[in-house]
């Protein structure tokens, strides 16, 4: 009896909780379509998110606001991931262009390496 009575009060209590529970929002952050934007996004959700860090205490409200930051965080990364990693494609066919004499590979891909680069790290 015992042995079927935990998985039924188990079943229950989860189910009691499920209901309880409202389920967490999601939002979709604002979009990073271009590095240019990403890291504009990142630079000024961090800054937001260190004034909220510095605070002594954290209420509820500001996790809240926290939590929506990361959104946004996370598509300027995913943005500044892909765009470092053209980048490094780019220096790639920089150092094997500078290598073997080809002018034209080094200027179109430190052309292209430059212009992520920058924007990048001004």
């Amino acid at each position: 009896m015992k042995k079927r009575l935990l998985p039924a009060l188990s079943a229950v209590v989860v189910a009691a909780t499920a209901q309880a529970s409202p389920p967490t929002e999601h939002f979709k952050g604002e979009p990073a379509d271009t590095l240019s934007q990403a890291v504009a996004n990142f630079s000024e959700h961090n800054q937001r998110f260190a004034e909220l860090l510095a605070q002594d205490e954290l209420s509820l409200e500001d996790l809240g606001t926290i939590h929506e930051l990361t959104y946004t965080l996370e598509n300027a990364l995913e943005k500044i991931n892909k765009e470092a990693d053209a980048m490094a494609v780019d220096l790639e066919e920089v150092h094997l262009g500078s290598e073997t004499g080809d002018f034209e590979r080094v200027q179109s891909h430190g052309a292209n390496y430059l212009e992520a680069a920058q924007t990048l790290v001004p």
